[in-house]
């Protein structure tokens, strides 16, 4: 297993949450840093991507704000996937994708006065969430420029025709968790043939926080540099 990541604690930043109407009351919370912005991430799984901005801090990446949509909190775990998954209820899907995409990138606009293009945008998600950040990509490439999918679930898989232009995807998943390791490998196989710009990390693992927390400074780096 990976060592532990290096985490600013306390943190720098500012983390502020919002309450939305959305499914009777959806939160969303933003990690903002302590230096203007450079970038921004979009993430699913928001009650757990929300809190790495520590791991930015730590790590030589840009000022990169973090807008964590949080998932759903009903007990039934499908629930969850039929949000982040179109291969499963295609109204409950495009309904989330409306409030993920259209209602908090507005807010997001508004309240912080942030507005980046693509190529400083991505789309953030892990396991179930990390089906959801392939998707949402591949839908608004013009919107996220790049998809964190760490150890996507299995659920949504590649279109037999990739939409074109297409996001550059960085995928990551561990020797650990097999069935995770390959739905990413068959992602990365199937974009690379679309001819996307894609990276596939594969290193000793097993699925949970720790070994995402590692990855997500990586991805940072490699999708808006130093």
């Amino acid at each position: 297993m990976a060592p532990e990541p290096a985490r600013a604690d306390p943190i720098a930043g500012e983390l502020v949450t919002e309450t939305f109407e959305y499914d009777g009351g959806r939160q969303v919370t933003v990690y903002v840093p302590p230096d203007p912005p450079e970038a921004v991430v979009f993430a699913g799984d928001g009650q757990l991507i929300s809190q790495w901005g520590g791991y930015l801090e730590a790590a030589d990446v840009p000022p990169t704000m973090i807008v964590g949509t949080y998932r759903t909190d009903a007990e039934d775990e499908m629930v969850r996937i039929r949000e982040y998954s179109p291969s499963f209820d295609e109204e409950r899907f495009a309904a989330h994708e409306s409030f993920f995409v259209d209602d908090v990138r507005s807010w997001v606009q508004s309240r912080f006065s942030v507005a980046f293009p693509a190529e400083r945008t991505a789309v953030c998600g892990v396991s179930a969430s990390g089906e959801l950040s392939l998707a949402i990509g591949l839908r608004h490439p013009d919107i996220y420029g790049a998809v964190f999918s760490a150890s996507p679930g299995g659920g949504y898989r590649p279109p037999a025709v990739m939409p074109s232009p297409l996001p550059r995807t960085y995928l990551v998943a561990g020797t650990l968790e097999p069935f995770f390791l390959e739905n990413a490998a068959r992602w990365a196989d199937a974009l690379r043939d679309a001819d996307a710009d894609v990276v596939m990390t594969e290193r000793v693992g097993d699925h949970g926080d720790p070994f995402w927390q590692a990855e997500f400074p990586l991805m940072v780096a490699w999708a808006f540099g130093r």
